[in-house]
């Protein structure tokens, strides 16, 4: 059984969106809530400052009334014990002065209490206010790096989708290609070589009644004719060999398999130009490497060919040191690489082996300006 069931992009960057805008909106809002509590707690820590302030004013007076109380007791003792030498004003305004100072002295220690309960009870809210703004700061700094870490690498999620689609969606291209290219080999062999080899065949059998009608001249004519219908099988049969692979490459390198094939490709397609250099001493590469420098030339030829209708090609080699350097460069008709975005089944043909020598490509182009496409292909490492 195979599911048909297709990931719906849209849907996923709808949820990914509103996911993303549902933590930075709760973020905002225990943002919103630490700053209101960082005002409360500047507000409280003033209002401490202003109580401490008063208790150590009325620590001051309480402890001033405290002495005076004292002396106005000790008056009071004194009066009392020689009662008889003052008089009755005196008697009364030692009493009162000693009860007025008594009554100053429990309001002031009364609120003096009042203060250091009050500010006791402050000390422990800011206590806990500022243990509620660490958490908040601690769970926006938490967010942030959960959302950094969202929007960095999990925003692209539904391009990684979208790319494993192409990829998909290539893996089955290249299916149909091969089975397209096999058509192909299968109508040219049948209706190239295969026919010049039906007509050997016949031709043969018109040699040999010839031979016996006309004679020895005639029949040599044949043989002649016959010489060149074999040549020319055989002509097909190495150029279908040489398209599935340039068996030149094992013996003399990339340069020279190049050379003859672009010299090849002009022969096929009257009026084409291609210009082919190779710059500083060409190096040979493991099979594999030689192979897709090949290969990846032939795509951007045959782009240039097929699509970009182009009359004059381009093609450069450079050897460095520890990479080489291609470009392939048409004055074709170009393309918008906007609305193509590099997912064309030959693009991602050629990205798809870049990536796999490690190396990098550019393609430049626009609609009237032809395509130019660089590669740069580090060396393989030799252990």
């Amino acid at each position: 059984m195979f599911s048909n069931d297709k990931v719906d992009i849209g849907s996923l960057d709808v949820i990914f969106n509103r996911m993303i805008e549902t933590i930075t909106s709760s973020k905002n809002d225990i943002f919103i809530i630490s700053e209101q509590s960082r005002r409360s707690f500047e507000e409280m820590k003033a209002e401490l400052e202003i109580i401490k302030e008063k208790i150590k004013i009325i620590i001051e007076e309480s402890d001033h009334l405290e002495k005076r109380t004292q002396m106005a007791k000790q008056r009071l003792v004194l009066v009392s014990k020689f009662f008889n030498q003052y008089s009755e004003e005196e008697v009364r305004e030692a009493y009162e002065a000693a009860n007025d100072l008594q009554i100053r002295l429990s309001l002031t220690r009364s609120e003096e209490k009042s203060l250091r309960e009050k500010r006791d009870d402050l000390e422990l809210r800011l206590k806990t206010l500022y243990e509620t703004i660490d958490r908040a700061d601690h769970i926006v700094n938490q967010v942030n790096v959960v959302l950094n870490y969202l929007t960095s690498d999990l925003k692209n999620v539904s391009a990684a989708l979208e790319q494993a689609k192409i990829k998909q969606d290539f893996g089955i291209k290249i299916i149909a290609a091969q089975e397209k290219e096999r058509k192909r080999l299968s109508r040219e062999i049948h209706d190239g070589p295969a026919q010049m080899m039906a007509n050997v065949l016949m031709r043969s059998d018109i040699i040999e009644r010839t031979y016996r009608e006309k004679g020895i001249e005639a029949a040599i004519q044949e043989i002649a004719a016959l010489k060149m219908t074999v040549r020319d099988a055989l002509s097909e049969v190495r150029r279908i060999i040489y398209d599935l692979r340039p068996m030149a490459l094992d013996d003399l390198g990339i340069v020279p398999t190049l050379k003859k094939y672009l010299s090849t490709i002009m022969d096929y397609n009257k009026g084409l130009e291609i210009h082919f250099q190779s710059y500083s001493n060409e190096k040979r590469l493991p099979s594999d490497y030689e192979v897709s420098i090949f290969r990846l030339v032939q795509e951007g030829v045959n782009n240039a060919i097929k699509h970009g209708n182009a009359s004059e090609i381009w093609v450069k080699i450079e050897w460095l040191r520890k990479y080489v350097n291609i470009l392939v460069k048409d004055n074709g008709k170009g393309f918008d690489k906007t609305s193509v975005k590099d997912q064309s089944f030959g693009i991602i043909g050629m990205k798809e082996r870049i990536d796999l020598l490690k190396g990098n490509m550019e393609i430049q182009s626009g609609i009237g300006k032809g395509t130019t496409i660089f590669f740069k292909i580090p060396f393989p490492e030799i252990n």
